[in-house]
């Protein structure tokens, strides 16, 4: 077994793990992504997606900014703290913004291809900065707790899974069949824990 394989299996290993406390809704989460992340800039590096790469290393600072935002609405909500409460809870995307989101998302995706295309050796330039141009807006979402960017994580993870079978990335390709069938579930479940705020851990 390869050195790229073994740390691909660990990879993989580590996704479910982050996705299993996403789809909690749990702060662990966070650093747990941050090792994930770790994992798939290399990976991905050593694939040619190089946009995937890059996006991983934004992961490191996302997976940073969710920890300190979550942590301090969580510290802010105890009873014993003299602040007011102020705990992140899952919403629906506001409506004013979701232009916005679109509009960035297809700046990016246009920035990405470009760079690919003209930069780098990457197979699938357009796939690749599609699925990186996404994933970095519904990042950002997951850290607002908007319900929302898991319709999001279904698209990048259906597309992703086809280009990482194409590429070869199979224990990464059977990682991101699992991330669609997650994500439709923990649309679900988000759901259900707005509505029910109770049902929240």
């Amino acid at each position: 077994m390869s050195a790229d394989l073994i740390i691909e299996i660990i990879g993989a290993v580590i996704g479910l793990t982050y996705l299993f406390l996403e789809y909690k809704a749990n702060v662990w989460l966070w650093p747990v992504g941050i090792l994930m992340s770790l994992f798939y800039v290399v990976i991905f590096y050593h694939g040619k997606f190089y946009a995937d790469a890059a996006v991983y290393l934004y992961y490191i600072g996302a997976n940073t900014y969710g920890l300190l935002k979550w942590s301090r609405s969580r510290r802010k909500a105890l009873p014993a703290d003299s602040a007011p409460a102020e705990e992140l809870v899952i919403t629906h995307t506001p409506k004013k913004i979701i232009p916005k989101l679109v509009l960035i998302a297809m700046a990016l995706w246009a920035i990405l291809y470009f760079i690919l295309k003209q930069f780098t050796d990457s197979p699938l330039p357009a796939g690749d900065s599609f699925t990186t141009a996404l994933s970095i807006i519904a990042m950002w979402m997951l850290a607002q707790k908007y319900l929302e960017q898991w319709v999001l994580w279904i698209l990048i993870n259906v597309v992703s899974t086809i280009l990482y079978f194409w590429k070869g990335l199979y224990p990464t390709g059977v990682l991101f069949i699992v991330y669609v069938v997650v994500a439709v579930l923990g649309y679900i479940k988000w759901k259900k824990m707005m509505e029910n705020p109770s049902l929240s851990e």
